[in-house]
This record gives C-alpha cells, structure tokens and sequence, in this order.
C-alpha cells in the first residue's frame, strides 16, 4: 500500500500546493482581504446599493444573498446592516471620493495578492485606472447577482449565478495583471473559485444561519459583525486559494510552466 501512495502523493504534487499557500502566508492575506471588505468596501457598496433603483434591498440584500441566508437569520442581519434611508442625500462629495479611494485601495490589495500569486512584479502606480475599472465591474457582478436571486430559481440560477462569476474571476485576473498571464492558464483558477464559493456558500448556510442568531441574542450587534468577518475571511481564502490552485494545476497537471 506504501508504494501506490507515494506514487499518487508525487503524482498530486500536493506538497508544492500546501508549499506555496505556506509562502503566500494564505490566511492571513485571507484576513486583511475580510478587514479591507469591511473597513473600505462595505461602504461603498452600501452607498451604491443605496442608489438601487430598482430597489432590492439595498446593501443588506447583497450580503444575504452572498452568505445564502434565509429566515429569521436573514432578518437579524438585514435589520443591523441596513443603512439609513436617505444614506445618498447625506453622502457629500468628498464623502464618495474617499469612499471610491478606499474602494480602489482594496482592489489595489486583490492585485497585489494575484501578483503574488503569479510571481510577478508590482504594476505601477498609473495603473491604478486597472484597480477602479476592476472594482467598477465587481460592483456590477455583484449587483446582478442579486437580480438572478429575483429573476431565476433552482438549477437555473446556480448555472447562471456559476457561470456569470467564473467569467468574472477568469476576466478580474487578467485585467489586473495586466494580459501578463496567458488566458488558458487562468482559467483553472477562475473554475476552483466557484467551486469554493459553492462550498463557502452551502458552509455558510449551515453553520453561519443558526450562528447569528446565537450571536445576536448573546453579543448583539458585536456578534452578527464578527461572522459577517468570519465569512469574508472565507471569502478572501477561496479567491486567494483558488488562483494559487489554477497555477499549481497548470504548473503540474495541465501543461508545465503554463504561465510563461
């Protein structure tokens, strides 16, 4: 049984895969991905939902749409992240400068992160319209993903919802690196992101739905943050990991040295 397994184990090339989340220090880029999520995005996806008119929810629909909950839990959320009604009228100027800086700033760690990943150099500083375009389609992403949770259900929406984010992760590491890295070898990465989104999602639908209302009865408002945290650190570990998976692939199982 011994030989079999090192073969399988040499063949996987597993240890080069766990070798370089080591080196990418994975989790902890996972959680500066959830600290950036809440401190400079959220923000700004609450102003720009806030403009929504069609009207869905607003922000605190996003969020419950993204962590797939239902229920009383749903309600719990909505009720503490739903921002003012008149969140626009009191957003000044300046106010939405700063808020599409932060925005950027987070785009600029996501592009540091797939750098990283690819073992490329930092892109200039006047690449910074990259970032801005980058956050401009996330927005977007995410606003019609909660549109399909209202257009289509079923195996219908998870097509659509799996296809329509595969090509946004596939099309979002292109962009910001730059075209530096050949189309085909991004693709795995795109794949397994979904893939542990849908995991993310089904985790979060079992443990995180009963967790927030335990938390909000035993922390209140302190509580429903800190797994609103803990998800976006899932978040972060999925993106991060699943680009570092489609290299690995690439690099062992698809075509070697694909990425150059």
């Amino acid at each position: 049984m011994r030989d079999p397994l090192e073969r399988a184990w040499h063949w996987l090339h597993a240890y080069a895969l766990f070798r370089r989340g080591r080196e990418l220090e994975l989790m902890h880029r996972a959680m500066g991905f959830a600290t950036l999520s809440l401190v400079t995005l959220a923000p700004l996806l609450i102003v720009v939902a806030a403009a929504d008119p069609l009207g869905k929810g607003g922000f605190a629909a996003w969020l419950v749409d993204g962590m797939g909950l239902s229920g009383r839990s749903a309600r719990v959320l909505t009720d503490i992240v739903t921002p003012p009604v008149k969140v626009i009228g009191t957003t000044s100027v300046w106010g939405g400068i700063l808020l599409a800086v932060f925005g950027v700033s987070f785009a600029g760690s996501v592009q540091n992160g797939y750098e990283r990943i690819w073992g490329l150099p930092p892109g200039p500083w006047h690449r910074v319209w990259r970032q801005a375009t980058w956050l401009a389609v996330m927005t977007a992403y995410l606003y019609q993903e909660v549109q399909n949770r209202h257009q289509f259900q079923g195996v219908e929406r998870i097509a659509v919802s799996a296809a329509s984010g595969a090509l946004f992760f596939w099309w979002g590491q292109h962009f910001l690196l730059g075209g530096q890295i050949h189309w085909r070898s991004l693709l795995p990465g795109a794949l397994a992101t979904m893939v542990g989104l849908g995991g993310l999602r089904v985790f979060s639908y079992l443990v995180f739905t009963p967790l927030i209302v335990d938390n909000a009865v035993s922390y209140g408002t302190v509580g429903i943050v800190l797994v609103v945290e803990s998800w976006l650190t899932g978040v972060g570990f999925v993106v991060y990991g699943g680009a570092m998976f489609g290299r690995w692939f690439c690099e062992h199982h698809w075509w070697p040295r694909a990425h150059t």
